[in-house]
């Protein structure tokens, strides 16, 4: 039976016969699984019991003046009595009634506060606890989640894109990024041409020679001089004119866009040369991309190239998006949403985010199960790329704007995980919730470690 439990409800276990062995008792008691239950209250459950000031000093003293225990040997094995296997099969049923596969400590809360053949009613009603109140608000954490056969997060009605045009005048705000719009801008002054594109970007970071983005592309050829003869042979730059036209020519923008979006998920706040760079690649469009091509590169060698220096640097978030990455591939997904982010941070281990979730008592094999049981698990992941739902996208975006206000240059767990909190709706906060925590107490503990650090 015990094998269903999580981890947090084996603990609730554990310590009823911790407590039992401490009052000398020969059979672990209902009255101990009640005390234990308010000892290892966590999160919204603990929240209840507070809004009515049951602690476990109160509740003991309650209950060992009803009781007459006799002290005899201590030993360490208790049997349980026959109301504690009472409630632990009723446990059973309200996991089998919820469509659970594991039991939950609000299961065990449950059965506790429901059981009318023991005393524990009694128990909690004299310290004031209104059990048929608390009962609805326990059970919407237990109730069923409908597996569905498509990602929870994935509506395309409700979930529009996130709005990029807004956000160009952040993609220069560094100082390498920032001598490259320079040297770009000095060069379509020259060129004859008005709106900036593709080809200037490039060049103006080739101009920079002793970059390390340089001497990587000058590994697969790419060098200012051999750049600018190729450019000085294009006649047409229509190649950069297949969308509407902006500050940037369109491809431009694309680029650039896609520039963003990955330093992003490269887990940093800041758009470099490198970004663009691998933007571009991704694009696939445009007059700087054509004269790459001519070059004979592999795209995926060069972005294979150009990321490896960054990996070495091992930013929190670049972990965290491949942990979850390999979360939705364990799981048989395509789709990387909130809830991968999750275990991602939760995989991490190091970040903020990780011993926050840890102090919360959330551990990868339980918030795995979770998980689960909310987006289903089966053979849908195949060869092609893994996507990011738009809420998964939009989290990511906020976590960016989060470490940009506090000046970082590196996107942190702490970051992903408060924006985690913003998407109240979202498929980890439904995880979170389950396993027994919610916004505040996520928030309160990434500020504490903020302000420690």
């Amino acid at each position: 039976m015990l094998e269903k439990f999580t981890e947090k409800a084996l603990n609730v276990i554990a310590e009823a016969q911790n407590i039992a062995i401490y009052d000398h008792s020969d059979k672990v008691l209902s009255e101990h699984l009640l005390l234990a239950v308010v000892k290892e209250a966590k999160g919204f459950c603990a929240r209840i019991f507070n809004s009515y000031d049951i602690t476990y000093e109160r509740l003991a003293q309650e209950i060992y003046m009803s009781l007459n225990i006799e002290e005899s040997d201590m030993t360490s094995s208790i049997p349980f009595s026959d109301d504690f296997k009472r409630i632990l099969q009723r446990t059973m049923d309200l996991v089998n009634e919820s469509g659970n596969a594991t039991v939950h400590y609000e299961h065990i809360v449950l059965a506790v506060i429901n059981d009318k053949h023991s005393k524990i009613p009694s128990y909690l009603e004299t310290l004031g606890f209104d059990i048929d109140k608390s009962r609805p608000l326990i059970e919407k954490l237990v109730q069923r989640k409908v597996k569905k056969d498509f990602h929870p997060e994935i509506d395309e009605n409700k979930e529009p894109e996130i709005d990029l045009t807004k956000e160009t005048d952040t993609l220069f705000d560094n100082a390498e990024s920032s001598k490259v719009l320079e040297r770009a801008v000095s060069k379509l002054s020259t060129s004859g041409f008005e709106i900036l594109g593709t080809e200037q970007i490039v060049s103006s970071i080739l101009e920079d020679k002793n970059s390390s983005l340089s001497k990587i592309l000058a590994q697969f050829g790419i060098t200012d001089t051999e750049f600018e003869d190729k450019l000085s042979k294009i006649q047409s730059r229509s190649a950069e004119y297949e969308g509407r036209q902006i500050v940037f020519t369109p491809n431009a923008f694309i680029a650039m866009t896609l520039a963003q979006q990955t330093a992003k998920e490269l887990g940093s706040s800041e758009v470099l040369p490198e970004h663009m760079i691998l933007g571009l690649l991704k694009s696939k469009k445009g007059v700087a991309y054509n004269i790459l091509k001519e070059f004979k590169i592999n795209d995926d060698d060069l972005a294979h190239t150009i990321i490896k220096p960054i990996e070495k640097e091992m930013p929190e978030t670049l972990t965290i998006l491949r942990l979850a990455k390999q979360e939705a591939r364990r799981m048989g997904k395509n789709i990387v949403g909130t809830e991968m982010f999750l275990l991602g941070i939760i995989g991490e281990a190091t970040g903020i985010g990780a011993t926050v979730l840890s102090e919360l008592e959330i551990n990868i094999k339980d918030a795995r199960t979770v998980v689960a049981q909310t987006v289903g698990a089966g053979n849908d992941y195949s060869d092609k790329e893994i996507v990011f739902t738009k809420r998964a996208k939009r989290v990511l975006e906020t976590a960016w704007e989060i470490a940009k206000k506090a000046n970082k240059t590196k996107i942190e767990s702490s970051d992903l995980l408060w924006a985690i909190t913003t998407e109240i709706n979202s498929t980890a906060m439904q995880v979170l919730e389950q396993l027994g925590t919610d916004v505040l107490e996520i928030r309160e503990g990434i500020k504490k470690h903020i302000f420690k650090n």
